[in-house]
């Protein structure tokens, strides 16, 4: 017999699992055009135009950009950066740092909406996907639809275009790394390296899964910036804002009617502010982490606008306290200018000036001087005290050198052997000099000597570097 529960008692609720995953709803951006729109394929074109084009770019008997790593020597142009030169790298660092820093406090999130790879390859994917498979509703219906010979070809096409583009993309990153012309050359005769192989497919896959599978979940998943964001924003901050006071109550209704004679806003909730939106966010919901201010939904609800005769940004780009103030443009550009924007402006002027005076002024000649611990201060031919050196000679600059070498410091002192080194371009190569002074030049220690490095034909390129030299006990 089951038993009832007592009156006093009360029926336990059945236990909701609730899942800690959220499922994807697959995202079709709807094609928009106008000013946003225009300036984000600017960046499209300009940041593709740089990253394949670079590396064919000739610069004498090689690429312009090529950063050797097998024989540590990193070419841009007529630069060349040696491990020594690290602290470039760190400098560059702290600018993009910088940089990013500044143009969210005054924009919000440009660097996403506009240049991030992420952004622009999803772009470039999704622009492939359009001319394939059409346009949005097109998508969706084909989304729908089982498989057939016309599904089959269609996604054949596009997966077969975006494969080739991932493949480019990988391909062109390692020809960074090794000569482009002979990656292709050695691409097509399969003679290819394990690393470069690796390389290729590996930033290719993650290009294809990255711009042509997950989209929006990079963004809104994986990418650290999107939670940190927030802490970059103040409310005299530049983000995309939907004016809910012009907008609400919103509502349909005809073209040209007068919005408050019909006791609503001028948002029609038409959603095409949606439809644009690549994260598939409501912009009218107010601020949110997954926004990448692409600005679509600003394009899309002006075009609205303007087909319902009404003035346009009802979607915009405005600050917190402008949309509360009533601040015209005057005022918001007036209150951009604040203090963590001085801050920020000065510090990167700053670093990026002290950047191009650190490179304007690297030497094109370096040398060490290391005393041969394993040949003593030991008594030659004649009386002489000899200490054995070998000489670094690192010329940075891309031309060949000749140099001489001096040595000061003691009396007498003087070097056996060739005076006149020659060193190739952009290359590191070792001497062995033998210094002798007379035995009354100095006490029994060690004293201090300077080798003077200087190349012929260019007062300039000289070095001036001490030692020690060791007189015998």
């Amino acid at each position: 017999m089951s038993q009832q529960p007592s009156g006093n008692q009360t029926a336990t609720p059945a236990v909701q699992e609730e899942s800690l995953y959220k499922s994807r709803k697959k995202i079709h951006p709807r094609s928009v055009t106008g000013v946003f729109a225009n300036w984000r394929w600017i960046l499209v074109w300009f940041t593709q135009l740089l990253y394949y084009g670079l590396p064919w770019i000739p610069w004498g008997d090689r690429q312009a950009v090529l950063l050797d790593i097998v024989n540590r020597k990193f070419y841009i142009f007529g630069l060349v950066l040696w491990p020594q030169d690290v602290v470039f790298l760190a400098v560059i660092l702290i600018i993009s740092a910088y940089a990013l820093f500044l143009f969210t406090a005054v924009g919000g999130r440009l660097w996403c909406g506009y240049a991030c790879p992420q952004t622009v390859y999803t772009e470039i994917f999704l622009w492939i996907e359009k001319k394939i498979e059409g346009e949005r509703s097109a998508r969706i219906k084909l989304d729908k639809a089982p498989m057939d010979a016309t599904k089959l070809r269609l996604r054949a096409m596009k997966f077969g275009a975006w494969g080739l583009l991932a493949l480019w993309t990988g391909f062109t990153l390692v020809g960074y790394f090794t000569p482009i012309k002979e990656l292709w050359v050695s691409f097509w005769a399969w003679t290819l390296g394990p690393w470069e192989t690796f390389w290729i497919f590996f930033y290719g896959f993650m290009t294809y899964l990255f711009a042509g599978i997950m989209r929006e979940q990079v963004c809104l998943y994986m990418c650290p910036y999107a939670r940190f964001q927030s802490v970059m924003f103040d409310p005299d901050t530049l983000i995309i804002t939907y004016d809910p006071e012009r907008g609400e109550p919103r509502g349909q209704r005809k073209k040209g009617v007068d919005p408050r004679s019909v006791g609503k806003g001028d948002c029609i909730d038409c959603e095409i502010c949606v439809q644009v939106c690549p994260t598939g966010i409501d912009i009218r919901n107010g601020l949110q982490y997954e926004c990448i201010a692409c600005g679509a939904c600003i394009d899309a609800c002006d075009e609205v606008m303007d087909k319902m005769n009404y003035p346009r940004g009802l979607i915009r780009y405005t600050t917190e306290n402008a949309l509360e103030k009533h601040w015209g443009r005057k005022e918001i550009f007036g209150h951009i200018v604040r203090p963590r924007i001085i801050i920020y402006t000065v510090i990167l002027i700053a670093i990026t000036l002290g950047l191009v005076w650190g490179v304007a002024n690297k030497p094109d000649l370096r040398v060490n001087v290391i005393r041969d611990r394993g040949v003593l201060a030991r008594e030659v031919e004649g009386g002489s005290i000899e200490n054995v050196y070998r000489l670094q000679v690192m010329n940075v600059s891309e031309q060949a050198h000749r140099y001489a070498v001096n040595v000061t410091g003691l009396d007498g002192i003087k070097l056996e052997g060739e005076t006149l080194l020659e060193v190739a371009p952009a290359t590191t190569k070792s001497f062995t000099l033998a210094v002798r002074v007379p035995p009354e030049s100095g006490k029994k220690g060690s004293h201090m000597i300077y080798f003077d490095v200087k190349a012929e034909g260019n007062e300039k390129m000289a070095v001036h570097e001490k030692a020690t030299f060791l007189m015998p006990q």
